[in-house]
């Protein structure tokens, strides 16, 4: 009896694995023209190769919904990705600021205090340390400055991780959050290639040049970055632009800025007063008006960085055979 029900058994399966490699068939050749179906993986649908039949449309995609073009493997089917800007990385929910129901109709003015009740807890939860309060503010700070100075978004990144391990390193007791800030974006443009001059930092940020300069010296020395000297060249490209110069008198600077570097009289020396004085010296020999005021108001090289500076590297320039 138990063999008899074993072999009822096996027919079965064998049955059903016979339907199913059937239906399998079926369901690969076209109905109408018997020619191969092929998935179209952009349209969601399934597509005669031969004859272009559609025979299955608007297929669910599991598949994520925004993609990482930062060569890493981050991709996930819903939300945003994670972000070292937020104080929680992003995880956590927001509730939005519209009084508007789904259909964007204006709710109730009973609603509209109720939402403003749970925005309150939202953000008392979300923010619940002392800690995740100071890098709630300090990244608000941290994107004001980079939003003004046009900073791209990995050098964001990496100012808010140098904050990070400040706080972790209790680096900050002691010092304003807006000079660790600035200080940690300046940082991380030296980085980056981006450079910002100290006084245009000073501009978009709520302290003095003093403090920051300070707090980045601190910074870099407990943290130990490795941050290589400016080359006053990179900043040619950056004042030209500013100046309006024409491109003989970059390149001129350019050379000017070289000689000085193969004579060593760049050492120990600003670099952006370096490159506002070649470019100031350029354009004297090249016949373009530029005054000292100028270049003070548009960079902000002061006059008496650029007096002192670009007849010694007239001089330099001249000895190597310059006009």
């Amino acid at each position: 009896m138990t063999g008899t029900i074993a072999t009822t058994l096996d027919e079965r399966q064998t049955r059903e694995r016979g339907r199913d490699s059937v239906s399998a068939r079926q369901r690969s050749i076209c109905s109408e023209c018997s020619g191969r179906i092929r998935h179209d993986e952009e349209h969601g649908e399934r597509v005669c190769s031969d004859c272009g039949l559609v025979l299955d449309g608007d297929e669910i995609d599991y598949g994520p919904e925004w993609r990482s073009f930062d060569g890493q493997d981050n991709e996930r089917r819903v939300g945003t990705p994670i972000t070292e800007r937020r104080h929680d990385k992003g995880l956590s929910t927001t509730i939005g600021w519209q009084n508007e129901d789904a259909f964007g109709t204006a709710v109730s003015a009973r609603k509209r205090r109720q939402l403003r009740r749970l925005r309150t807890w939202n953000e008392r939860f979300t923010s619940k340390s002392a800690k995740e309060r100071n890098l709630k503010h300090a990244f608000g700070e941290l994107e004001r400055m980079a939003s003004a100075l046009g900073l791209p978004e990995q050098c964001r990144e990496t100012a808010a991780v140098l904050y990070r391990r400040a706080a972790d390193e209790d680096l900050l007791p002691g010092r304003s959050i807006e000079a660790m800030t600035t200080a940690c974006l300046y940082a991380a443009a030296r980085q980056h290639g981006t450079l910002r001059t100290i006084d245009t930092f000073e501009s978009v940020s709520r302290i003095e040049k003093r403090p920051f300069q300070r707090a980045y010296r601190y910074l870099s020395n407990e943290l130990g970055l490795e941050i290589a000297p400016v080359d006053p060249v990179q900043y040619l490209s950056q004042f030209a632009s500013a100046l309006e110069v024409s491109d003989e008198a970059e390149r001129v600077a350019r050379d000017i800025l070289e000689a000085a570097k193969a004579n060593g009289v760049h050492i120990g020396k600003s670099p952006p007063g370096l490159a506002a004085s070649a470019l100031y010296a350029a354009a004297r020999l090249t016949n373009e008006h530029i005054t000292q005021k100028t270049v003070d108001e548009t960079v902000g090289v002061s006059e008496f960085t650029i007096r002192n500076r670009y007849q010694e590297l007239l001089d330099v320039y001249g000895a190597q055979g310059g006009r």
